[in-house]
């Protein structure tokens, strides 16, 4: 592969995760400003940094270096399932590529380019619709401007002001000046990149929690030792907001007694005896079927996404999997089988689903519902879903297959019968052919 896309694919690999540039430079060992000159390939890695760099992305070393040119074959193959309508010669790929490396490294920068701005239109779509602290922030500025104007009118339009109440509004005036100046400081930090986000505390609690559990690959290993909750807990005492380290010190103590009834080495075992559905799980270890995706999902080198949710359908976790888009500030895909796992309490729901997108890619997805009364009979029913999402190699044929997408702003499925709100992407779906 030209060594014009090894930064790419890096890049590539680090958002698909939903890591930070500054998380995975600091667990490689190395500045956060030599990672972004790697990825937007001004210099060239190491064989040492690039090792670890597949460590902490959890890929091998071959894929991201220079010389992988099998990752070459697989980005045209995946660029070739994007066009609709268009039968590109497959069997011909390697070829193309041997005779025109330079050509098949354009196809697949763009093929990536293009998933990456996809990405880039659902994130800012989450954050500025359904993302609180921005809500917040653009409240404090305007509120801060409405002072700074009105004390300014009132300064210039009364001639006859006492010089005690004269220097009350010139006092006021500077301190709605300070607040609006701090408040557009902070505003500006937060749009400008995510790397700085959870730094300056800006982002939610949730996002916090899950940004730490992404750059640690998802993997709570420590877990299975002596002192590992006391080792992971000192590790999220790091985290910048006093929410996320609540939130996530309970998903530890959650996730720690869970793994004691269903340590890893166990549950290695019996997926690898084709002992992989979660209720049967649940019945032999006394965990709830909740907990068994729970620790499906978290099984260093799984594959496997989940989603869980409460009630109100609002996203309590969200492990992402490669193809299948999760928001990241709720209002989800009201086809999402989670939705109507939350109407039939501890009825199992399987679906194989197609989540739209530029290439066509099928999920099993497992669902399921469970209630608690924390509160006895006399006291309200609280009911928790979730959604484990598994790669299905099965032939399209093989079943019926779902077709949903991950929230109506950014889904280009035009004919779809829960649409709340026209898409933004609405006209470029219509132009791919998709339906």
């Amino acid at each position: 592969m030209p060594a014009s896309l090894t930064g790419s694919l890096i890049r590539e690999r680090r958002l698909a995760l939903g890591l930070r540039q500054g998380d995975v430079a600091q667990a490689v060992g190395i500045s956060a400003s030599y990672l972004n000159l790697i990825e937007h390939n001004r210099r060239r890695v190491g064989a040492e940094v690039l090792a670890r760099l597949a460590g902490v992305l959890g890929t091998e070393t071959a894929i991201l270096s220079e010389g992988a040119g099998g990752a070459l074959i697989d980005d045209l193959r995946a660029a070739a399932s994007t066009a609709p309508g268009i039968q590109p010669e497959l069997d011909r790929i390697e070829d193309f590529a041997g005779r025109f490396p330079g050509w098949a490294a354009v196809l697949a920068a763009q093929h990536h380019r293009a998933a990456q701005l996809e990405r880039a239109v659902g994130a800012l779509n989450d954050r500025l619709t359904h993302d609180p602290h921005l809500s917040a922030s653009l409240h404090e500025v305007l509120s801060a401007l409405a002072s700074v104007r009105s004390t300014a009118a009132i300064l210039a339009d009364t001639e006859d002001i006492e010089p005690d109440w004269r220097e009350r509004f010139h006092q006021n005036l500077h301190q709605d000046s300070e607040r609006l100046a701090a408040g557009a400081e902070a505003l500006v930090a937060y749009l400008d990149g995510s790397d700085t986000a959870v730094d300056t505390g800006l982002a939610a609690p949730q996002e916090e929690v899950e940004s730490w559990l992404a750059a640690r690959g998802w993997q709570l290993a420590e877990l299975e030792q002596p002192e590992g909750l006391a080792q992971l807990l000192a590790e999220v005492a790091g985290l910048a907001s006093a929410a996320a380290r609540s939130l996530a010190a309970d998903f530890l103590r959650q996730a720690a007694a869970e793994a004691q009834l269903l340590p890893d080495t166990a549950l290695r075992a019996a997926l690898a005896r084709g002992e992989d559905d979660p209720a049967v799980l649940a019945q032999r270890t006394g965990l709830s079927v909740l907990a068994v995706m729970r620790r499906i999902a978290l099984l260093p080198g799984s594959v496997a996404g989940l989603v869980i949710c409460d009630a109100s359908g609002t996203l309590l976790f969200r492990k992402p999997v490669d193809g299948f888009a999760l928001p990241r500030f709720g209002a989800a895909c009201p086809l999402w089988p989670l939705f109507a796992a939350l109407a039939r309490p501890m009825l199992p729901l399987v679906e194989r689903v197609e989540p739209a997108g530029r290439a066509a890619r099928v999920f099993r997805t497992l669902s399921i519902c469970e209630t608690r009364l924390p509160q006895g009979f006399a006291g309200p029913e609280l009911r928790e879903a979730a959604m484990l999402i598994l790669p299905d190699d099965a032939p399209r044929a093989a079943g019926a297959v779902l077709a949903l997408g991950s929230s109506c702003r950014i889904c280009p499925r035009g004919r779809c019968p829960a649409r709340r709100e026209p898409s933004i992407l609405a006209e470029a779906g219509a132009a791919a052919g998709v339906q």
